[in-house]
Parts: structure tokens; C-alpha cells; sequence
């Protein structure tokens, strides 16, 4: 049998497969772009205060990714903080902050950072802020 009889020709299978990976780079290009265009809505950037700022740079020099996840970005040997404003509410938080280490047994420790009561509102801030984040139900359930 030929290459003519055969039905299927290396001209159409390279076709299929240039045709095949335009559509779907067009179909990437397509899904990027509409989830770009959603950020605005979701992100909830007009919340975004000097104590939310603050907040968020303490979450960074103090290295709280380390050890908890964020909107699931971190390490997973804490809880998860996406939602822990709406779960514990911003006083449980920062009691929580000033209690640390608990001593606890059999338990990994928490540090205690020292923060001030202004440091602390900034945190929590933060912390509420980022609860407030359309993320589409990330975490999917309440206790992260």
C-alpha cells in the first residue's frame, strides 16, 4: 500500500498537530486573559489602607509564611490565614499573638514576636483584609 492509499499522510498529522496546538495556545491566551480581567473585581485592592500595608510587612520581615499558608501559598506546618480573621475574629488574634509560645505539649511552638499594640492592629488588618479577597471559596472549608 502507498502513502496515498493509506488515508493518513505525515502532511495531515503535522496539520492536526499545528491546528491542535494553535487552538489550544489561543485557548490558553483566551482563559489568561479573562482571569486578568477579573483581578480588579477580586483582588479588593480599594480596601487596601496604611494598616493593611503595615500589616503585610510584618507578615513578610517575620517570615509568617514560613510556617502558615496564605490564601494557599506557604508552608504547611501551621494553620492556614486566609480566613482566620472571619474564623477567630481580630481580639482572639491578637491575644493569640501575645500569648505564644503556649508550651503546649507535643506541639510545635510559635514564636513570640514582641509586637506592639500598633503592630498587632496592623496585622490583624492585614489578616482581615486578605479574609475579604474574593478567592472563590479557598480555602473550602472554615477552619482552613
Amino acid at each position: 500500500m502507498n502513502q496515498n492509499q493509506s488515508g493518513f499522510t505525515k502532511q495531515m498529522a503535522r496539520n492536526i498537530f499545528y491546528g491542535g496546538s494553535m487552538f489550544f495556545a489561543l485557548l490558553f491566551a483566551v482563559i489568561v486573559f479573562d482571569t486578568e480581567s477579573r483581578i480588579p473585581e477580586r483582588s479588593n485592592a480599594q480596601a487596601i489602607t496604611p494598616g493593611v500595608i503595615a500589616g503585610k510587612k510584618i507578615w513578610e520581615t517575620r517570615n509568617c509564611i514560613g510556617c502558615h499558608t496564605l490564601l494557599g501559598e506557604g508552608a504547611y506546618f501551621a494553620p492556614e490565614l486566609g480566613n482566620v480573621y472571619k474564623r477567630r475574629g481580630g481580639e482572639f488574634i491578637k491575644a493569640w499573638m501575645q500569648a505564644q509560645p503556649t508550651g503546649a505539649p507535643h506541639r510545635r511552638q510559635m514564636p513570640q514576636f514582641n509586637l506592639d499594640d500598633q503592630q498587632l492592629n496592623d496585622l490583624v488588618e492585614f489578616l482581615k483584609w486578605t479574609g475579604e479577597i474574593n478567592t472563590e471559596q479557598w480555602p473550602p472549608n472554615i477552619e482552613g
